[in-house]
């Protein structure tokens, strides 16, 4: 059995009267006969004196209302005085060996959550909701559920915190399981005020609060297909799994998927935000379907399966975007059709914690349970859908989303700063030597042509082969001396990078071969290099001369032999 609660924070008061150890009140009620419900402050109280008004008030605690449902609600003694605390809904099982597993797991839940926020609840309100199937009545719902309803109030007992009101909502009507009278609870049941005629109602609304529908409805608007067009959905599914997977499964193309992901998202979500307004979520609803198709929700639903791609689009959960970003989420995961039940996890999830961002606690819990019904493994649901329970902040998550995004945004930035200043290259018309790279051209390193400290690397050519004697496709280099009539390079001046310059270097001093950009290796430089003597600097030819020769000055040369030293 897979059942998830769900809770909410405080939102009400309530006060309580006379009862006796098992929760029943003494005056023969369900329970006292003053009960008080601020829908926001003291400005906007509301008194309920009927078990009638107290069910009337469960759709406003919960913010819909609830279908096939257990509800407890909480209650804190303030001053002589009830708070309504926290709430908490789970699903009626089907099979009743699971009620005792259900009862206990509801109560000991929103007790403890309670406790952890530091409000202990002295009371607890039952509701039991389920509508009459054909052919049944809500008196036999009533009866039906009557072992359920005991065992609430047992397992809420057991922890120290009495029930004193437990009603069965069926059919439009009312029955109390905590009053014995069957003059204010008849065996019949009593009928439910029509809704929003109450005088709860009528505050309700004036502070604010809305009524989203059942439960049903809520739900509609995250459950996959069920028309004609799920089909080719599943079709497009299976053609995108095909082209994608193989490529998120290669660990090259897994960024590339992630990328056009974040890309097609981004787009759609554009043309959710351009589409003209409509009334009413259904065809707000059917809008979205219209405007996303078949191949691009297969795309991005795998897409979303990327763990690091869900949590790039998990920062889409403010200002102008958080709104299409939501209504892509949900059409998503109405997307995940027939066998793709289990990708609606990661959809699901992110529009939970986008409605749960943005304040809509109801949708956020909702959408986080169906999620972990979908794949109850799925950590990411788990941590915020407890997260959510416990009535955190969730600013906490919005300020790691938050450096998470800045940060990768400052990282590009450098790389594109860092990419922009290494290829700005000072030259003039005057400086530029035949293998030497131009604007417009790119300088291919002495490390990456073909050549390692002057020694050729087998297995490597030069992809962009230069001009000269000393192109790798031309004769063979050629021995030091042994062409007389080979031009002496220029002096030093090279093309340099800028912020580069090594400390301690002389401004006139010859570069290094590996530090010449864009200049390949030639005559002596190609030769494999001796170790150098002492005092001699680095790539430096150490050269002798005759009694009567004069030293020429480094980066000459003659038509001489020379010798090296060893």
């Amino acid at each position: 059995m897979t059942n998830h609660s769900e809770t909410t924070g405080p939102a009400a008061n309530g006060n309580n009267g006379g009862r006796d150890s098992d929760g029943r009140n003494n005056d023969g009620s369900g329970i006292s006969d003053r009960v008080g419900f601020d829908a926001h402050g003291a400005e906007h109280q509301v008194t309920l004196r009927t078990p009638g008004e107290l069910a009337d008030a469960l759709p406003y605690l919960l913010g819909y209302r609830p279908e096939d449902s257990i509800v407890l609600v909480a209650l804190h003694d303030r001053g002589g005085r009830g708070r309504f605390g926290g709430r908490a809904r789970l699903g009626i099982p089907a099979n009743k060996d699971d009620w005792a597993a259900v009862a206990r797991q509801l109560a000991h839940g929103l007790i403890t959550g309670s406790e952890r926020r530091g409000a202990r609840p002295e009371q607890m309100v039952a509701y039991l909701c389920q509508e009459p199937a054909a052919g049944e009545t809500g008196r036999q719902i009533t009866e039906r559920l009557a072992p359920l309803a005991a065992l609430l109030r047992t397992e809420c007992g057991r922890l120290d915190v009495p029930v004193i009101e437990a009603l069965c909502i069926s059919g439009g009507r009312y029955w109390s399981y905590c009053c014995p009278s069957q003059e204010c609870c008849p065996v019949e049941g009593l009928p439910m005020g029509l809704p929003g005629t109450s005088v709860l109602a009528a505050a309700a609304t004036y502070a604010g609060l809305q009524v989203r529908g059942t439960l049903r409805e809520l739900r509609a608007r995250l459950q996959p297909w069920e028309t004609a067009a799920a089909l080719e959905q599943e079709v497009a599914l299976d053609t995108a799994g095909m082209a994608l997977v193989p490529r998120m499964l290669d660990l090259t193309s897994r960024a590339e998927v992630a990328e056009e992901t974040v890309r097609l998202a981004r787009r759609t979500m554009a043309r959710f935000t351009e589409a003209a307004p409509v009334s009413g979520a259904l065809q707000a609803d059917l809008r979205d379907d219209a405007l996303l198709g078949h191949e691009e929700a297969a795309e991005l639903i795998l897409g979303l399966q990327d763990r690091t791609t869900r949590d790039r689009a998990a920062e889409w959960m403010e200002a102008e975007e958080a709104g299409p970003a939501l209504r892509l989420w949900r059409a998503l995961a109405r997307r995940c059709v027939g066998p793709y039940g289990e990708h609606a996890a990661a959809p699901l999830t992110l529009a939970g914690w986008v409605a749960w961002a943005t304040g809509d606690e109801i949708e956020a819990r909702e959408a986080l349970a169906m999620a972990l019904g979908a794949d109850p493994g799925y950590l990411f649901a788990r941590l915020l859908h407890q997260a959510c329970n416990e009535g955190l902040d969730p600013e906490s998550i919005r300020r790691c989303l938050r450096a998470e995004r800045e940060g990768r945004e400052a990282r590009a930035r450098a790389e594109i700063a860092q990419s922009a200043d290494v290829d700005e290259v000072e030259t003039t018309d005057e400086l530029v030597r035949p293998n030497t790279p131009v604007p417009g051209q790119v300088a291919t390193p002495p490390a990456f042509d073909g050549f390692m400290g002057g020694k050729p690397v087998p297995g490597k050519r030069n992809d962009t082969p230069s001009e000269g004697p000393c192109r790798e496709d031309a004769l063979p280099p050629c021995p030091s001396g042994s062409d007389g009539s080979l031009p002496a390079p220029p002096p030093a001046p090279t093309a340099r990078r800028r912020k580069r310059v090594r400390p301690g270097t002389r401004p006139d001093a010859r570069p290094h071969a590996a530090e010449a950009e864009g200049r390949q290796p030639c005559a002596e430089e190609s030769r494999p290099r001796s170790r150098p003597a002492r005092g001699t600097r680095p790539a430096a030819v150490r050269r002798t001369t005759g009694k009567n020769d004069v030293r020429r000055p480094e980066g000459t040369r003659s038509g001489g032999a020379t010798e090296e030293e060893g």
